[in-house]
């Protein structure tokens, strides 16, 4: 008896305890306005994430070296590592074998019907023993659900991905139009004062004069906006890495790379992408799994569990040693049909979300190509009659040079053929768009040079 209750004292002492981590907003808020792309934590990830140090701070910060700090700081990615790390301690439990159950029977009898101590006083224990193979399913279920947690964490880092893109594609557009629209707002103030002088001296109408003003006043109102269209695309990017937009100020950073226009893919190589690399795809077939992992646990629980009940009772001056069994669970009215019935289901709905979202994908696939060709046709018309306006301005700056045309032509020349430049750009952007989006449905790189997948079930702060 003594001895049992000190196996059971030994037992509870090894057992974990309880630590509070109170979260703290204000301190929440404190670590966030610190966080920094020059910070010593982040250039230890970096150098591991690419397998190589890098000189610190970066001189200039490209595609994948952003894209590797918001896999740093990303609070999504937190949140999808602690989904995982979640999942992975259900395989742990679903591996525990279950506990044995100590008893410890006490009775009084009165009268006393044997020849010692009126007592009834022992120690048993019922141990469980699971048969079928149950607690194997359990295993597999769980260790389908942590598999699909961690193809969750890569589609999230897939959209983090796609969000550090789009926002250095819009800062690549604002700075790209603040260029071009700088230049027309530069000739359209000057045609405006070309105007009124002229119209001093009785060379232009008062429309003509109002027509240019207003023409003035629309090109420094588009630089203006996009002015704000910049500092908006900062803030995005700053929101799309997870830091305060402030952590961007003395960042120089390189848009180089969306001046590069790629082929479209073969169809089948893409569609063999998409099949293949969808992580979303993957993580629905380990649910899938995991559903079915869960019938063939239904299935075993028809089968009965063993409960062992070894122990010793002093019964009134008797001394009884048990060897015999503590029971027997027996499923004989419904031989758990039911949990059948509701696993069979939700594997069938499992299957049927899998095959869904395969259509989705290959649908959404056809559909980024298609706007990928044809955006890289519209380029090129473009880029055909950009060509052709440089050729009108270059042919008006020789008709000026040889006094064939006056400044006010020229200048107007130069004018419009800003605006052939924003035109360009903005079928540039949208080649640029469309392969972001082709990029997304195959998850793969396109174009563009691989970024390593962060993976680590713990959180890199």
């Amino acid at each position: 008896m003594r001895r049992a209750l000190l196996i059971a004292f030994i037992g509870l002492a090894g057992c974990a305890t309880y630590h509070p981590q109170p979260i703290a907003p204000a301190q929440l808020a404190r670590q966030f306005e610190q966080r920094s792309l020059a910070s010593r934590e982040l250039r230890v990830y970096v150098a591991r994430e690419t397998g190589h140090d890098v000189a610190w701070p970066p001189m200039l910060w490209n595609r994948e070296m952003l894209t590797l700090a918001a896999f740093y700081y990303s609070p999504a990615l937190d949140v999808a590592r602690a989904q995982w790390s979640t999942a992975r301690a259900g395989i742990d439990v679903a591996a525990t074998i279950p506990n044995p159950v100590l008893q410890l029977p006490f009775q009084y009898s009165t009268p006393n019907p044997g020849p010692g101590s009126p007592f009834t006083l022992g120690a048993a224990l019922d141990i469980p023993i699971e048969t079928a193979h149950k607690r194997g399913y359990r295993v597999g279920r769980a260790t389908h659900l942590s598999e699909a947690a961690r193809l969750s964490l890569i589609n999230e880092v897939w959209k983090v991905r796609a969000e550090v893109r789009n926002a250095m594609l819009a800062l690549y557009t604002a700075r790209k139009r603040i260029a071009f629209l700088s230049a027309k707002a530069e000739a359209e103030r000057q045609i405006a004062e070309m105007s009124r002088k002229r119209l001093a001296v009785g060379q232009f109408s008062r429309p003509d004069v109002d027509s240019a003003i207003l023409a003035d006043t629309q090109a420094q109102s588009d630089l203006a906006a996009a002015h704000g269209a910049e500092q908006d695309a900062r803030a995005q990017l700053a929101a799309a890495i997870g830091v305060p937009s402030t952590a961007l100020d003395s960042v120089e950073i390189d848009l180089s790379a969306f001046g590069a226009v790629p082929p479209a893919p073969p169809a089948a190589e893409a569609q063999r992408a998409a099949i293949f690399h969808r992580a979303d795809l993957l993580a629905s077939l380990a649910d899938y799994a995991s559903a079915e992992s869960a019938l063939q646990l239904e299935v075993a629980k028809q089968y009965p569990d063993i409960h062992l009940g070894p122990g010793y009772t002093y019964d009134t001056g008797t001394h009884k040693i048990a060897f015999g069994l503590a029971g027997i669970s027996l499923p004989i009215f419904d031989q758990n049909q039911g949990g059948i019935r509701e696993a069979e289901a939700k594997r069938k709905e499992a299957a049927a979300r899998t095959g869904a979202l395969q259509d989705k994908i290959l649908g959404d696939l056809a559909h980024a190509l298609a706007r990928y060709r044809s955006s890289l046709e519209a380029l090129h018309l473009s880029d055909a009659h950009l060509a052709s306006a440089r050729r009108q301005l270059d042919s008006q700056a020789a008709a000026f040079e040889s006094g064939n045309a006056d400044r006010m032509t020229y200048t107007q020349a130069k004018a419009d053929y800003q605006a052939s430049e924003t035109t360009h750009l903005d079928a540039e952007v949208a080649v640029q768009q469309a392969a972001g989006i082709l990029e997304d449905t195959m998850q793969e790189p396109f174009g563009h040079e691989a970024v390593s997948d962060t993976l680590s079930e713990e959180t890199p702060r």
